[in-house]
């Protein structure tokens, strides 16, 4: 099959749902996001449901075929770019990259699923196995409201396929990820005027500043685990002994050990100062996904497959974690980084490079002819 021959069509879709706008935080541009999605599936014959969610965007399920054994696809639909940000940031094509909102993560990744099931239609070689689509608004957020539609569907399955962007520009698979976590720690001092009774203030910035520094030595490289304090803030003039502070960040970690040695740290943090009052809270959201047999066995055969093909593909991992981690812990065979290749992700600079979106069509579409 020649991909590439397709690229008028893929581009005007990719141009499409990149300038309809989706940020996670705004229901009703996801819902058109969504709706596009709908859309095309049901033009290439797909049974749809919809899955109203009340305060994110609706889930879209597209299906074909019925019996055991079957595919899923699966995509979100939401990006971490908020609507008007065309003006600064359009769509355009360029020396062979594709920039745009959300072009890279991932609604490239969409276009390939739907493209390489058009494909197949067309050259009348879908196979008999049943293929599920299952397209979510939360993911950027943390897939909190759709994580266990995600896993329901994922159980029924022989195979998960998911389409978000290749993170390396030789094109690697995500055989593993990191899990991810978060936390808080909100420190209680006490007001007080900065000239006149600063003697009888407790300063709680100075507290939290003593547990952040104990926080982030929690960060251990040979084993994988980084903390991130990502946010800070406390006080409400330069002239008042600040009451309150608190402090937000980020745990990423290649085992469920070393997630419960950071939150069992966390949790026992004591104060520095006499009389200041700590608050902590941590939060799992998303587990490893390690490179364990079944990965190793999977991608064995998807290597198999895509070589068959003439594509060229890699194992490789990431820090970053996706819907993928939330699958490998139901022992369903599973690859993710499906999606384009390209660099810049959640930033202005968000790009891929065009010839992976046909390479990644035709990975697919070999995928779902001949696993």
């Amino acid at each position: 099959m020649n991909f590439a021959a397709r690229k008028p069509a893929m581009m005007k879709l990719l141009q499409e749902m990149v300038e309809v706008g989706s940020p996670t935080y705004d229901r009703d541009a996801v819902n058109r996001m969504g709706a596009i999605v709908a859309r095309e599936a049901a033009r290439l014959g797909a049974n749809l449901e919809t899955v109203p969610m009340q305060e994110v965007g609706d889930n879209i399920i597209a299906r074909w075929g019925e019996g055991d054994g079957g595919i899923l696809l699966t995509a979100h639909l939401d990006t971490v770019f908020p609507l008007g940000v065309l003006s600064t940031m359009p769509f355009y094509e360029k020396y062979g990259k594709v920039f745009g909102p959300g072009a890279l993560d991932m609604k490239s990744g969409i276009v390939i699923m739907l493209h390489a099931i058009e494909a197949l239609q067309e050259q009348g070689r879908m196979p008999k196995r049943p293929i599920t689509m299952l397209f979510n608004s939360d993911e950027e957020m943390g897939s909190y409201k759709s994580r266990g539609l995600i896993e329901t569907i994922a159980k029924d399955h022989a195979l998960t396929l998911v389409f978000e962007p290749c993170e390396y520009l030789e094109g690697a698979l995500h055989t593993w990820r990191k899990g991810t976590g978060k936390f808080s720690i909100k420190a209680q001092g006490k007001a007080a005027h900065s000239g006149g009774a600063h003697e009888k203030g407790l300063n709680a910035i100075e507290e939290l500043s003593y547990q952040v520094v104990k926080v982030q030595q929690l960060t251990d490289y040979e084993k994988g685990t980084t903390i991130n304090i990502g946010s800070m803030s406390g006080g409400r003039a330069i002239n008042i002994v600040p009451a309150f502070a608190e402090a937000d960040g980020d745990i990423r970690f290649k085992s469920i050990e070393e997630y419960k040695r950071v939150e069992d740290a966390i949790k026992k943090l004591t104060p520095v100062l006499p009389d200041a009052l700590l608050e902590t809270k941590c939060n799992l959201n998303r587990p490893p996904m390690p490179f364990d047999s079944t990965m190793e066995e999977t991608f064995d055969k998807a290597y198999k497959i895509a070589s068959a093909a003439g594509v060229k593909i890699k194992a490789g991992g990431s820090g970053s974690a996706s819907d993928a981690n939330f699958v490998s812990q139901l022992g369903v065979p599973v690859l993710d980084g499906l999606g384009t290749v390209g660099e810049g992700f959640h930033s202005e600079d968000e790009y891929f490079l065009l010839d992976s979106l046909f390479e990644r069509t035709k990975l697919t579409a070999a995928l779902l002819r001949d696993w």
